[in-house]
């Protein structure tokens, strides 16, 4: 559906895509990023509404440099900034929005009922869009989408201001999109989790380089960890601690939550335990139960967006140290002015 050969985007004072080269199949993929990673600038090139720097890159098979009013006939995009006209119902605007994709009066009308239903505006479509929630206003914007019935829909950042409530009910309406009507998806957002439960495919990029791209399950069994919250009783007064010990015992890679699922500080009794497998999990409750410890709660945790570009980032800047360490060795310098360092990081702080 979606391919890129080093497709870079300079500003004067910021890089927003370096190299990128990814391949998008047919079906739901994730585009996940901290704010700032690229992702919007990706999906305008995609649109043809924004010139590459360098690179190449084709949506539906036609290249953007050359065929981008052909491909904005053939797809359906989802804009993140409120754009919408306040003074005209949902029925008026994505029947206008319908005939600029070239579709007749009547089958404008007929094709905007029908995605009006899809999206649960039925009942509210003649109301002025001004009088409509963030919620709605969001189902606005993913029908004047898909009612021109596209191969592949661009939406970018869908979930922008809803709540969690909301945010369920659009992730279910994305997949059903892919799932009811064959329509393939593209879908940016920078919380990894809900990208997790929705698509076929995540693609990570931080700094407009590719950091991961590869299949959901792949993608979550390698990101999985496993939150365990003890209390302490009178024959452990740091039921945490002795906790951790018997886990690295028993082999597990043990670390304490520094954030909670929601980026919150979490509770100094929380510890991630990887989850190498089904037997984790009965490692876990059986050294619990042995050293006679309350348990609050023991759930499933998905990295943060920006744990994952931590991690990557610690390994890079590992081996950059373990670089400058043996380079220090062998020219005798000691680098105590951080000259020998590389001074790479950035990501880090992306999220």
């Amino acid at each position: 559906m979606i391919a890129t050969e080093s497709l870079s985007k300079r500003f004067p004072r910021v890089t927003a895509l370096d190299r990128l080269s990814v391949d998008i199949t047919p079906g739901v993929t994730g585009l996940v990023g901290a704010n700032g990673a690229g992702k919007s600038t990706l999906i305008k090139i995609l649109l043809g509404l924004s010139p590459a720097t360098e690179g190449r890159a084709t949506v539906l098979g036609l290249d953007v440099t050359k065929d981008g009013s052909t491909i904005r006939e053939s797809v359906g995009y989802m804009p993140e900034h409120d754009c919408l006209p306040p003074d005209v119902s949902a029925t008026e605007f994505v029947v206008h929005m319908a005939r600029m994709s070239g579709l007749p009066p009547s089958a404008a009308r007929e094709r905007t009922a029908d995605t009006l239903r899809h999206v649960g505006l039925y009942e509210e479509r003649y109301r002025p869009i001004g009088g409509y929630s963030t919620g709605m206003k969001q189902r606005v914007k993913l029908a004047q989408a898909l009612v021109h019935d596209p191969r592949l829909v661009l939406l970018d950042e869908p979930t922008n201001g809803l709540d969690p409530v909301g945010r369920d009910d659009m992730l279910a309406l994305i997949r059903r999109v892919y799932t009811d009507f064959g329509i393939s998806v593209l879908v940016t957002s920078h919380l990894l989790g809900e990208l997790e439960r929705t698509c076929d495919h995540v693609v990570v990029i931080d700094g407009g380089k590719l950091l991961r791209s590869s299949s959901t399950s792949d993608f979550t069994q390698a990101t999985a960890s496993l939150a365990v919250e003890v209390t302490d009783t009178a024959e452990h007064p740091d039921g945490t601690g002795v906790l951790r010990a018997a886990l690295d015992r028993a082999g597990l890679t043990v670390q304490p939550a520094g954030r909670g699922a929601d980026g919150a500080p979490a509770s100094d009794h929380v510890l991630l335990v990887d989850v190498a497998g089904e037997g984790t999990y009965d490692t876990v409750r059986d050294a619990i139960a042995e050293l006679g410890l309350g348990l609050v709660r023991m759930e499933q945790r998905r990295h943060r967006i920006a744990e994952i570009f931590r991690s990557d980032d610690d390994s890079a800047n590992a081996a950059a140290n373990a670089s400058d360490h043996t380079a220090d060795h062998t020219t005798g310098t000691s680098g105590a002015d951080g000259t020998g360092a590389h001074g790479k990081g950035g990501a880090v702080d992306a999220a």
